[in-house]
């Protein structure tokens, strides 16, 4: 227990669900033996956050849209607080040619469907060899199709719920009709309810199949954010594919996290290396690298900076101090920690005797080395002619004299 408290200000929109999170907490802190008030939680809006900002506290770690990042950041610079931002991404999910869409169906819709794809780490491009292009789009079509939508607490086996910004049901309509205006196709959904409906009484957008996009729709650039499957075809096989799904993996603002799937581990492993991300998973969905707490957290781009989480994050949120104790060298004991020949006041030993040093620690050759210690000893032993310089003393009688 280190004793760093912590304050978190939830979303204006999630401060319901703020007790049941605020009870986890405070149970794992007493099972933890730790103060059960070491973590409190604030509501409110814009300007609730910008007081806990700027109140004084030692960090800042934010989650959330880039733009409200960016103001987090303006308000952290006038006190030069630190910062972490994870700003969500666009992350790749890249299916090579021997990969099997059976085996990956269910999977895919998994990261793109669950909590109705409002995940920071999320796969929200498909970037998929042509050979198994239209079977893995076919597959993904019937899986959507016989999913439901409606109030989770409803029935356990209600597949989709709703989306938490009203204001977000615009933004998901307009980048699927952009893209259905530039040539890509609606598979499933695709629709805003009527208000009269039965999903027109709540914020339910249905769950998505969007292919054929391509890097000239707005789809492709931005965040999404909800429960709408983006596939691409990559065009090509073998180390051209793989260079094809790489070039489009990387061919957006955002790196958070990625994917790929290749029967070949050493295939997907080296395409994920290729990938500009934060994190990244072998033949596994992106977002497992979050399952392990040992792993640091975030992304780069447009993504945010620094991580949290794993111990580079725990390490962020310490104060660092370097210290160094000298072994053998003690000052005014038996040993001088400074030679005579760089001590003040210079002798002109100090530039030759350094230069030997110098050679003698970190020469290329045992020549050089050695050559060092020559120099060392040299000019520890010679004392070149007196300069006849004023020192201090006679620069101030100088100054007395003519002031």
């Amino acid at each position: 227990f280190a004793g760093n408290a912590i304050v978190i200000k939830t979303s204006e929109y999630a401060s319901w669900s703020t007790r049941f999170f605020g009870r986890m907490i405070k149970a794992c802190l007493l099972a933890a033996g730790a103060p059960e008030h070491l973590a409190q939680i604030v509501t409110g809006y814009g300007d609730a956050g910008h007081a806990l900002v700027t109140g004084g506290v030692d960090k800042v770690i934010f989650v959330g849209s880039v733009d409200v990042g960016k103001k987090v950041q303006e308000a952290c610079i006038a006190k030069l607080t630190p910062l972490v931002l994870e700003l969500g991404g666009k992350d790749p999910f890249i299916i090579c040619d021997d990969a099997s869409p059976k085996a990956i169906a269910q999977l895919a819709c998994r990261g793109v469907f669950q909590n109705m794809g409002q995940n920071c780490a999320g796969p929200e491009r498909f970037l998929v060899y042509e050979t198994v292009y239209d079977d893995f789009c076919e597959r993904m079509s019937q899986i959507v199709k016989r999913m439901k939508q409606g109030a989770p607490l409803e029935s356990a086996q209600i597949d989709c719920g709703a989306v938490r910004l009203p204001q977000h049901m615009k933004h998901l309509q307009d980048l699927v009709n952009d893209a259905v205006s530039k040539g890509a196709r609606l598979l499933a959904g695709g629709f805003t309810p009527t208000a009269s409906s039965r999903l027109g009484q709540g914020q339910f957008y249905p769950p998505t199949v969007l292919v054929d996009v391509t890097e000239a729709m707005l789809i492709w650039t931005e965040e999404i954010f909800g429960p709408i499957m983006c596939v691409t075809k990559v065009k090509g096989g073998g180390a051209a594919g793989d260079a094809e799904a790489t070039r489009l993996g990387n061919a957006c603002n955002f790196a958070l996290s990625s994917c790929a799937f290749s029967k070949s581990s050493a295939r997907a492993a080296k395409i994920v290396s290729a990938l500009e991300s934060g994190m990244g998973s072998v033949n596994d969905l992106e977002g497992t690298t979050y399952l392990s707490q040992a792993l640091p957290f975030g992304g780069s781009k447009m993504s945010g900076y620094d991580r949290f989480a794993g111990a580079e994050g725990l390490r962020g949120l310490c104060h660092v101090k370097s210290v160094v104790a000298d072994r053998f060298v003690y000052h005014g004991g038996p040993f001088l920690a400074l030679p005579d020949q760089i001590a003040y006041p210079a002798t002109g030993q100090g530039p030759g005797f350094c230069a030997g040093l110098m050679k003698m620690l970190y020469g290329h050759s045992m020549a050089v080395r050695f050559l060092g210690i020559k120099d060392v000893i040299v000019f520890s032993v010679t004392k070149p002619k007196k300069d006849p310089l004023p020192n201090l003393d006679d620069d101030l009688a100088e100054h007395i004299k003519k002031s």
